[in-house]
C-alpha cells in the first residue's frame, strides 16, 4: 500500500495541513484541497448523525474515570462513528477524528479493491498505525510548538520532516 496524501483537517472543516508523500503523482490545486476538506468534515459529520451505532451521550454515575459513557456502559472513543475510509478503485481513504473533532486524512493506494476481507483488515490496520503514529507527532511536534496557533495552518518544517520519515519507517 502507498501512501499518496496526509490531511489534517480541523474542527470547522478548515485544510490545515496538506502533505503529498508520492513524488510523481498528479498533484491537486490547493482549491480541490480546500473542497476535499470541507467536503470530507460534512460528509464525517452526516455519517456520524445516521450511523446506527451513534454515539448516545450520557453523563456517568461517577462509577469511570471518564467524563461520558456509552448508553451501553463503555467509554467514548473518538472514532467509533461517522466515517472511517472510502474505498474505490483508484484510492482509499482512511479518517482518524479525535476527541477535540481534528481529522487526518490518509489517502492511500487502493488496498481493499477485489481483495478478501483479511487484506482488508490488513490495509485498515496499516493506515490506522500511520495515523496513530502521525497524531503523536502532532502532538509532540506541532501542539508543543511555542509559536503554533491552534486551527491555524501548520507550516512547521521539523514535523514535515517527522511525518516522512514515519512513513517511510511503516511502509
Amino acid at each position: 500500500m502507498t501512501i499518496f496524501s496526509l490531511y489534517i483537517i480541523n474542527k470547522s472543516g478548515g485544510l490545515i495541513y496538506q502533505h503529498d508523500l508520492s513524488p510523481g503523482l498528479a498533484k491537486i490545486t490547493s482549491n480541490d484541497a480546500l473542497i476535499l476538506a470541507g467536503t470530507i468534515h460534512g460528509v464525517f459529520a452526516i455519517a456520524s448523525k445516521i450511523t446506527p451505532t451513534a454515539l448516545k451521550v450520557s453523563k456517568t454515575s461517577g462509577q469511570s474515570n471518564t467524563l461520558y459513557s456509552r448508553s451501553n456502559g463503555g467509554a467514548i472513543s473518538s472514532n467509533t462513528s461517522g466515517l472511517r475510509s472510502v474505498e474505490t478503485e483508484k484510492f482509499s481513504m482512511y479518517i482518524f477524528q479525535t476527541l477535540t473533532g481534528l481529522k487526518f486524512l490518509l489517502v492511500t493506494s487502493p488496498g481493499g479493491i477485489n481483495a478478501s476481507s483479511n487484506d482488508i483488515n490488513k490495509g485498515s490496520e496499516y493506515a490506522e498505525n500511520v495515523l496513530s503514529g502521525v497524531y503523536s507527532l502532532y502532538s509532540d511536534y506541532v501542539m508543543k510548538n511555542p509559536f503554533y496557533e491552534v486551527e491555524m495552518p501548520i507550516r512547521l518544517d521539523l514535523f514535515d520532516k517527522k511525518i516522512v520519515e514515519l512513513v517511510n519507517k511503516l511502509g
